[in-house]
């Protein structure tokens, strides 16, 4: 379905699917040259084939393009994944039992979009969300520095920095220098003046700009650029271990050698479950947050199901599992795009996937001639607005409460790994989840009767077991000999934990001559008494 606008309230009325093709073909066609740049930086960041990373723009386009429920987010290789893809693969030891995970990681999400789990991003807070994200963004900037400043073969990556906790390999550091490589380094710079330029505002405001996406242009000016370096200056050209190198296809039998199968025979791999479920709780929540983005920022403000949306990418997750693509989340950069060159319907991300299947049998010659160092420039950029400074000063605006549980998420990231960190991260907030409740669980009230002061505690609208320290605290520390009134008249939710201190209470009461009286409070058994 999709849709068309009134005049009453902004929204669109179903009309056929291919009614806005005027608007969703072009649409499509700026995401296409916006995603494919990234899905090869995202593959050569994730430390997998580049050529999953097509066959994951391919799925997130055509497949959950055509099974989700919204009208403008679009699917792909996302930037959030890179660190767990990276240290999975390295973990899991092949690529074949990593598909694996991705494959059991999509049969999850398809799950919990079945049982309608859609509301699980509702329960991690803003600040560890976006410690994550910022975490990730700071080890992608970490991962792209080899590839931005031409170490030798690019593959040597693993030789400087294989892993950002691996400490023991700083001090290869020191040899950085001998093998630096001023083509990559040019080009590397080169690149981010463009993607800065790109970002300003004045660029924006130039309409046919838009046709041109700042990763495209990156990559035409690094083709350019060494190219150039071939005929002018042959020692900074970068040879093909320095570039894209995707499969050329002659025949059937090539275009099925493309693919890489997952290897069943690890299933009962604990590693394997763990990476899985790894991958599918962060594809999940990096979907619903883009998904709440790109309804944001749709013109016609459409909700889209989140339920829906998970069922959708699980289903695309086990077809990437199935034939060697990378984890696709929705993605606001794409999404955004979509949104801003006009899309109307998911035509536009089903175009986008297609044209990126197209890419890989019309012009798999030019994309071997990109150089490793333009993706990295972009996963630069990438990687920047993920963990950007101004983030960092917002929250800490916000707040101790904020501030504490976001750092401590990307230090937990940074210096051991990303379910480390959040695991950290959720430790903090739900301390000062668990204060603020002790703090604010009830109020009390202090007037005089005729026969004496009587403390009045009204609890609050529900009262939780978290409620449960801060009421013992307060129930302990009313003076012997005073008139007590616990009030439930506002309250709709009273747990047992709850009921059974205020029972154990006026036990005791009389032992220090309290007199206690209930309001709306049912009794309970306490060892036989009520």
């Amino acid at each position: 379905m999709c849709f068309q606008p009134t005049q009453q309230n902004n929204t669109m009325r179903p009309k056929t699917l291919f009614s806005h093709l005027s608007s969703d073909l072009p649409a499509g066609l700026v995401v296409f040259l916006v995603a494919l740049p990234l899905c090869l930086g995202i593959a050569l960041a994730s430390g997998a084939p580049l050529f999953s990373g097509i066959i994951a723009g391919v799925i997130g386009g055509i497949v959950v393009g055509m099974l989700s429920g919204s009208h403008t987010s679009v699917s792909g290789p996302a930037a959030g994944l890179t660190v767990i893809v990276l240290n999975a693969i390295n973990e899991l030891g092949a690529f074949d039992v990593f598909l694996l995970a991705v494959f059991l990681a999509g049969l999850f999400q398809f799950v919990m979009g079945i049982v309608k789990a859609g509301v699980i991003g509702y329960y991690f807070p803003t600040s560890v969300i976006k410690g994550m994200l910022a975490g990730i963004g700071i080890i992608l900037i970490i991962k792209q520095i080899p590839y931005a400043i031409g170490v030798s073969g690019g593959g040597s990556l693993a030789e400087y920095i294989p892993l950002v906790n691996d400490w023991e390999t700083v001090n290869d550091l020191r040899n950085l220098g001998q093998d630096l490589g001023w083509g990559a380094i040019i080009i590397t710079a080169v690149s981010l003046g463009i993607l800065v330029l790109w970002d300003k505002p004045f660029m924006k405001r130039v309409s046919y700009i838009k046709l041109f996406p700042g990763p495209l242009i990156v990559v035409v000016f690094g083709i350019f650029i060494n190219q150039l370096f071939n005929v002018s200056a042959p020692s900074m050209y970068l040879e093909e271990t320095d570039r894209v190198i995707l499969p050329m296809i002659d025949s059937w039998e090539g275009f099925k050698g493309l693919f890489t199968f997952p290897d069943f025979s690890e299933i009962l791999n604990s590693d394997v479950w763990l990476a899985a479920i790894t991958i599918g709780i962060i594809a999940s929540l990096e979907t619903l947050l883009s998904l709440e983005a790109a309804d944001k920022i749709d013109p016609y403000k459409r909700i889209s199901p989140p339920n829906k949306e998970l069922i959708a990418q699980g289903a695309g997750n086990m077809v990437n599992g199935l034939i060697g693509g990378l984890p696709v989340t929705a993605v606001i950069v794409r999404s955004s795009a979509n949104v801003n060159s006009g899309a109307k319907t998911k035509v536009s991300a089903i175009f986008h996937g297609i044209l990126l299947f197209g890419s890989v049998f019309l012009i798999p010659g030019i994309l071997n001639l990109i150089p490793l160092a333009s993706l990295a420039a972009i996963l630069l950029q990438v990687g920047y607005k993920l963990a950007r400074f101004s983030l960092f000063k917002s929250q800490v605006k916000l707040g101790w409460d904020q501030f504490l549980p976001f750092i401590i998420t990307i230090l937990g990231i940074v210096l051991f790994d990303l379910l480390i960190g959040i695991g950290l991260g959720m430790g903090v907030a739900i301390v000062y989840i668990l204060l603020r409740n002790f703090q604010n669980s009830h109020f009390e009230e202090k007037y005089i009767k005729e026969k004496g002061e009587t403390i009045k505690i009204t609890l609050s609208e529900e009262v939780s077991f978290l409620n449960k320290g801060a009421l013992m605290k307060a129930l302990d520390e009313i003076p012997d000999g005073k008139h007590v009134i616990i009030d439930g008249s506002k309250s709709k939710v009273i747990d047992y934990d709850v009921l059974e201190v205020i029972e154990n209470f006026k036990t005791n009461a009389p032992s220090r001559n309290i007199d206690v009286d209930t309001i709306k409070i049912r009794g309970i058994k306490i060892d036989g008494l009520h």
